[in-house]
């Protein structure tokens, strides 16, 4: 019972020790992982406006046609610019959650020894695991927004084009909103 008792004080003082030490194997790891995928993705997702200014016969259109493009195109620009402002809060919102995370990190890992609490310091490491790897997910949805906006076909309609950019940037916040929730189902962390 003595020696059992022993091994558990040592087990839980050198875990709190090397609470610096365990949480940043944990994200270095997962910076390794998002690393090789930020590696795998190619591409741009600028689209070249004069060559597909150019493609379209302009001079063709009205003067009612141009107004409703230009009242289009500005909606869209600012609706892009707010996405935009929302996927940057997404991103520091991610980054505060990691600094916290790991400033409380030596109250959960010094109940991994306890039998009755160490559960709390398991569901820790998970948690501390899904959210290294919420970096992998968001990369894996710039990854596919990347080749929706590059296999994306400006056509003669110009309207169609536009609302097609304003989609795929919708529909990359919104799964980058949703990536923190991914990243905790596969991990298991609640």
């Amino acid at each position: 019972m003595f020696f059992k008792f022993l091994f558990k004080a040592f087990a839980a003082i050198f875990i709190v020790s090397h609470t610096f030490d365990i949480t940043m194997a944990i994200f270095d790891v997962a910076q390794h992982v998002v690393s090789a995928a930020a590696g795998v993705i190619h591409g741009r997702t600028a689209i070249d406006v004069n060559a597909a200014i150019a493609a379209m016969d302009l001079a063709s259109y009205g003067i009612a046609e141009l107004l409703l493009l230009m009242m289009e195109t500005f909606l869209v620009s600012f609706c892009l610019k707010i996405i935009s402002v929302v996927i940057t809060v997404i991103l520091y919102g991610r980054m505060i959650e990691i600094y916290c995370a790991c400033s409380v990190a030596p109250i959960p890992l010094a109940t991994m020894a306890n039998k009755e609490w160490g559960q709390m310091g398991n569901n820790y490491i998970r948690g501390l695991l899904a959210l290294g790897f919420q970096g992998f997910f968001l990369m894996v949805c710039v990854g596919i927004y990347t080749v929706l906006v590059n296999d994306m076909i400006i056509s003669t309609t110009i309207h169609s084009a536009i609302f097609s950019v304003a989609a795929y940037t919708v529909m990359l916040c919104f799964a980058m909103m949703k990536s923190g929730a991914l990243s905790k189902s596969v991990f298991n962390a609640h």
